[in-house]
């Protein structure tokens, strides 16, 4: 390998899985977090597991960004778990723009990622630093069903639905409850009428047929609005949603706004963001156990439709369960970097830094199969 991987936030519920299996992959990372007693119990757990693997360990915290900055240079690859990213992600971020290093990070937060491509993606192409946020479940599956999507619906597409849904008891760790929590109070977006437009999360609910149901998603922001017009110029709109089966979901538009409404008021907003945090947590590191993630699956499904809303193409991709595929996802793409490098400097999304094809058989390794209708 030609730069080290560095994994922040190692001793957290989804850093813990990321660094199984970068030792899985014979990868020999630097595991960071801000507990030493942590880190070495985390150490002992990986060589327990994966007999042989080569693993460092550094302290590290992002309330003092020099020790995050000390851990990387130019051609390294730092990988962060470490959210809710609107107010933990930005050392991480900057440390690899600073070094000229690859990025990659586990957020589904729409703020953050709006701030990756607009402000830290042009610092970026100035330093030779490639970043890939949202590099897990949020928001790869999405891309690559997208761009299969469109591909195959040729250049008459210029509508796209992104869903993501899940089965068999998809259940939310400590840390993901409080990410959701906080991206609920932050502005969102989506691509409307061939530009970004600035939305709430859940301003909008997409209906999916799936096989002979019919599903509810409310919109989500995602990085696809982002990526995909960059790929695709015709296209003019792009809905990317999380399902729910809830009867409850076409009142979603309505409870956002008024949300929306209350946050505006600066002596209410920062005050319901905290009260919302911290009701929405649980201890540290905590998440679902093996056997609640064996039963659980992920399905993604893009709808691409031409400009009288016809039907074009439909691809669809099922998964395991989305801690695993993300702990996958970060693993290999993070491997794959600091071996042959990714393709492109800035904030790219994660067909543009591995090919299509490239792309594709990192999702397929990570147990992803992938359906054409």
């Amino acid at each position: 390998m030609t730069g080290r991987i560095v994994l922040l936030g190692a001793t957290g519920y989804t850093g813990r899985l990321v660094a199984h299996e970068l030792a899985a992959h014979g990868a020999r990372p630097v595991l960071a977090a801000r507990s030493r007693d942590r880190l070495d119990d985390l150490e002992r757990e990986v060589r327990a597991v994966s007999p042989g693997a080569k693993v460092e360990t550094a302290v590290a915290d992002v309330e003092e960004p020099r020790t995050v900055r000390a851990l990387v240079g130019r051609g390294d690859v730092l990988v962060s778990t470490v959210g809710p990213f609107t107010r933990r992600g930005g050392p991480a971020v900057r440390a690899a723009v600073d070094a000229g290093a690859v990025y990659l990070d586990s957020t589904g937060e729409p703020a953050f990622i709006r701030e990756v491509f607009e402000t830290y993606g042009p610092r970026a192409r100035e330093s030779d630093a490639a970043l890939l946020t949202a590099f897990g479940y949020d928001w790869v599956p999405g891309n690559v069903a997208g761009t299969l999507a469109l591909r195959e619906a040729g250049d008459a597409a210029t509508r796209l639905s992104v869903g993501y849904f899940g089965s068999g008891g998809v259940s939310a760790s400590a840390g993901t409850r409080t990410t959701a929590a906080s991206a609920l109070v932050d502005p969102s977006y989506a691509w409307r009428d061939g530009r970004l437009r600035t939305e709430r999360i859940g301003a909008r609910v997409v209906t999916f047929d799936v096989g002979r149901r019919r599903v509810h998603g409310i919109s989500a922001g995602g990085t696809e609005p982002f990526t995909l017009p960059r790929l695709a110029p015709g296209l003019r709109d792009v809905d990317v949603v999380i399902g729910t089966a809830s009867p409850a979901a076409r009142l979603v538009p309505s409870g956002t706004a008024l949300l929306s409404r209350a946050l505006r008021a600066p002596a209410v907003g920062e005050r319901l963001r905290q009260v919302v945090e911290s009701r929405s947590g649980g201890p540290s590191g905590a998440g679902p156990d093996a056997a609640a993630r064996a039963a659980s699956r992920s399905h993604v499904l893009a709808v691409a439709r031409d400009a009288a809303g016809a039907v074009l193409a439909r691809v669809r991709l099922d998964g395991p369960d989305p801690y695993d595929l993300t702990a996958r996802f970060l693993a290999t793409g993070a491997t794959w970097a600091a071996r042959d490098g990714v393709r492109g400097t800035g904030a790219l999304g994660p067909v543009e830094a591995f090919g299509l094809g490239g792309l594709l058989e990192l999702v397929q390794r990570a147990g992803v199969v992938v359906h054409r209708a």
